[in-house]
């Protein structure tokens, strides 16, 4: 295997050129063989319906090279899943579970030598996404779509690791509309959080927290994590239709149960803050991030969680319990990760 010249420990979240990607293509009523290709380019005519009216989505995922020095992509089916969801509600043609899989196991066999060591901290971050391609003026669904995987070596997605961040909240942006297209994964709605992202990073916040954009009352997520606090041995998440269905929040609500705890989906009011022991941002490229601070920017109320600088002893158990999985330290009693055998 070819030798890769990264520093791993280094590495931020963001983009790496890796050897290849793959493609599939639905065109006459059906899916086409998978397609690799070195190119990071995509050929598209000009009036593709993804340029025009928006039609894409994609996923997020990870790859561990585990302490065995075994390869495990955690959670796969659940994304293929979400995929199909994010599809159909925005009129594309959904991907079958074991298509999109097969393209995941050969994305990362083919791109094993960019697979982070054990022990550096990063992963190979897989990344699907679905377009339409036919060409249209008027406004209608594509007849014909293409779903692309590539992949890249990440380091954290928060520059400080797993440490308490500091996130604030305004009334003044929503992410989505209620009975809009919060709950799948599109790429609209990631443009829609821009603004309001480059505004908490400009005040010196790692991300906003959305309140629900019907009556600004409850908490909602953080762009591209979901959110969860603890109290009371108590694991509580937003139970919100505009809120996306995290892969990582679902996990660690269950690994939260097999701790003893208790786990609740609710609305969770702004004032409820105040009596949280923990709070931590979640989502596959931030794993688990604990959150400090949370500011209030209109009102000015500033939420203050733990001891300064330190994570909560019960977000830090469960963000070890889940490392733990993803990097074959510990057992996984659930059956979350597929093991891909290398090809050499």
């Amino acid at each position: 295997m070819k030798e890769t010249n990264l520093d791993w420990a280094k590495l931020s979240f963001s983009y790496t050129k890796t050897d290849y990607n793959v493609r599939c293509t639905f065109k006459d009523g059906k899916w086409g063989p998978i397609e690799v290709t070195d190119s990071e380019y995509v050929p598209l005519h000009i009036a593709a319906s993804c340029l025009h009216y928006g039609q894409e989505s994609f996923e997020g995922l990870k790859a561990f090279r585990g302490k065995d020095g075994k390869v495990r992509v955690f959670r796969m089916e659940e994304n293929a899943k979400r995929f199909i969801s994010s599809a159909e509600g925005i009129a594309m043609q959904p991907m079958p579970v074991e298509l999109f899989c097969e393209m995941v196991r050969k994305v990362v066999k083919l791109n094993e030598r960019f697979i982070p060591p054990y022990g550096t901290g990063a992963s190979l971050y897989i990344r699907p996404l679905e377009i339409g391609i036919s060409p249209l003026v008027g406004v209608s669904p594509a007849t014909e779509y293409m779903v692309i995987m590539l992949v890249t070596p990440v380091g954290p997605y928060f520059k400080n690791g797993f440490n308490p961040i500091k996130v604030c909240m305004s009334r003044e942006y929503d992410r989505v509309a209620p009975k809009g297209t919060g709950a799948i994964k599109i790429g609209g709605n990631y443009a829609a959080s821009l603004v309001a992202g480059e505004k908490a990073h400009h005040n010196g916040y790692s991300v906003m927290l959305y309140l629900d954009p019907k009556e600004k009352k409850y908490l909602d997520e953080c762009g591209a994590a979901n959110f969860f606090g603890i109290k009371d041995n108590t694991y509580i998440t937003p139970n919100s239709e505009t809120v996306l269905p995290s892969i990582t929040n679902k996990s660690l609500t269950q690994l939260a149960t097999d701790l003893g705890m208790t786990v609740e989906r609710r609305p969770i009011t702004i004032d409820e803050l105040e009596s949280f022991e923990e709070c931590s941002a979640c989502g596959t490229a931030a794993v688990c991030s604990p959150i400090g601070q949370i500011d209030d920017l209109e009102t000015g109320k500033v939420y203050t969680f733990g001891e300064p600088g330190v994570a909560g002893k019960m977000t830090k158990a469960l963000y070890d319990k889940l490392r733990g999985i993803q990097y074959g330290e510990e057992p996984d009693t659930h059956g979350w990760c597929e093991i891909i055998e290398s090809e050499n």
